[in-house]
């Protein structure tokens, strides 16, 4: 990626920064923003926030000189090269000169609102919001393409870490088995809640808020939607197809990732080759996965024939007992720290980190707990639902309602606890911009993924 470099300092050299908005000064965005200010030639035009003195401390907490972030408007930040605080995510799409935006919001309503609202404008996407991919995009990006736009993954986020790996994987002419990332995990985790979510961290409330720590944030990554959302946007991404009980989150270590992480004829525990699973840094009893990857992502693929299969012994490459599975993995991820990643491949060369080519994932709504008649639902997080991963043919098949939508909206009829939440049982209301389009996009995507 030198040429990253080398094509920004021309830009520099002919008085042409990138120019960038971001929406969302949440923990991402922050980190973003510690390391934008780094990079010669990345202009971050504007930051808007529905809390714009949240902005404030974000940019000051990254380290950033108060005069810097001063610009009275985003004209004045245009012309001296300075950074606009305000609320108004659509005048900062919509601003002068800007190329790329950046959304960080996760609220996947808002999420597709700004990214129709960038290609509408023409600006470049670095979608940081998975949960509105989940929802959307492969929607989302099809629009962009038709306008002659980028939609992207964001690099530091697993997925297009996972989604690198993967094309890693196939231009080397590997057939790619699973790919995924590690979590921790335990199955009663789906129960969790914004209440009890600090006991499994090992957090008290009181030092979870004077971290900042949000618990219905925190929560979603425990109980499994967070996991899940990934999961549905890597596999879009990848053309890798969901296992029909989605993910089993399976205790592995990465020496064991190429035996655990085959098809079950080959000795593994996958459902078919060609698909996604998330691997536990914890065993069922609690203990502790010897060399776990909690923070990692992954890719595990197959030797073609004996003389490659000989190859991966030659060079100590880890496999399992036949010597055909391996794995690429890497230990760790940096979330917004290297997101410039993503808006320089998007805005220097028009290339994203990953996106979505089909409608293959997707992420339902499933009750925690038995729900009566009129509860409303509180989404990612909550206390009422979590997410999980299905296939996208099953999960329109059998009517079921997106994680991404199930946030304040009130239930019909009693669901019991573990029973995946459908349209028919929520009063949603339909003419919802958002629900139109996702209802659109179950209709004729889907019927072109099957085909």
């Amino acid at each position: 990626m030198n040429d990253l470099h080398a094509l920004l300092a021309r830009r520099v050299a002919e008085g042409r920064p990138l120019r960038v908005g971001l929406i969302g000064a949440g923990k991402f965005g922050t980190m973003f923003l510690a390391q934008a200010r780094r990079v010669k030639g990345l202009h971050v035009v504007g930051v808007a926030d529905l809390a714009p003195e949240r902005a404030r401390l974000a940019l000051e907490r990254a380290g950033w000189p108060k005069e810097q972030y001063a610009a009275p408007s985003l004209a004045a930040a245009l012309q001296h090269g300075t950074t606009f605080i305000g609320d108004d995510a659509p005048a900062l799409i919509a601003a002068e000169g800007i190329e790329v935006i950046v959304e960080a919001t996760g609220a996947p309503a808002a999420g597709v609102a700004h990214c129709l609202m960038a290609i509408e404008h023409h600006r470049h996407i670095v979608m940081v919001n998975v949960e509105a991919d989940a929802l959307l995009g492969p929607f989302l990006a099809r629009r962009a393409a038709e306008a002659g736009v980028v939609y992207s993954l964001a690099y530091g986020d697993q997925p297009a870490l996972i989604a690198e790996q993967v094309e890693w994987a196939r231009a080397c002419g590997f057939e790619v088995i699973c790919a995924g990332k590690g979590t921790r995990y335990l199955p009663h985790y789906h129960q969790s809640t914004p209440e009890t979510v600090w006991h499994y961290y090992g957090l008290s409330a009181e030092q979870a808020a004077a971290g900042g720590m949000n618990p219905q944030m925190f929560n979603s990554f425990l109980d499994g939607t967070k996991s899940a959302i990934e999961m549905a946007a890597v596999a879009n991404a990848c053309l890798l197809r969901p296992q029909p009980h989605g993910l089993a989150f399976p205790p592995c270590g990465v020496d064991d990732l190429p035996h655990v992480l085959r098809p079950r004829e080959a000795g593994g525990q996958l459902s078919h080759a060609g698909t996604v699973e998330v691997v536990s840094s914890l065993e069922r009893d609690g203990r502790p996965v010897f060399r776990d990857l909690r923070w990692g992502v992954y890719v595990v693929f197959a030797a073609p024939d004996d003389y490659v299969r000989r190859c991966f012994a030659e060079y100590g490459l880890v496999t399992d007992a036949s010597g055909t599975y391996s794995a690429l993995y890497r230990p760790s991820h940096l979330i917004g720290l290297e997101l410039p990643i993503s808006v320089l491949r998007v805005g220097l060369r028009q290339e994203p980190t990953g996106y979505p080519q089909a409608f293959l994932g997707d992420v339902v709504a499933v009750a925690k707990r038995d729900l009566i008649e009129g509860e409303t639902l509180d989404g990612e997080g909550g206390y009422t639902v979590y997410g999980k991963l299905m296939p996208a043919a099953d999960s329109v098949a059998l009517g079921a309602l997106p994680i991404g939508l199930a946030h304040n909206i009130r239930t019909l009829r009693p669901i019991p606890a573990g029973a995946v939440v459908r349209w028919d049982d929520v009063a949603y209301e339909t003419n919802h911009p958002t629900v139109r389009l996702r209802r659109l996009m179950e209709r004729t995507m889907l019927t072109e993924t099957s085909q």
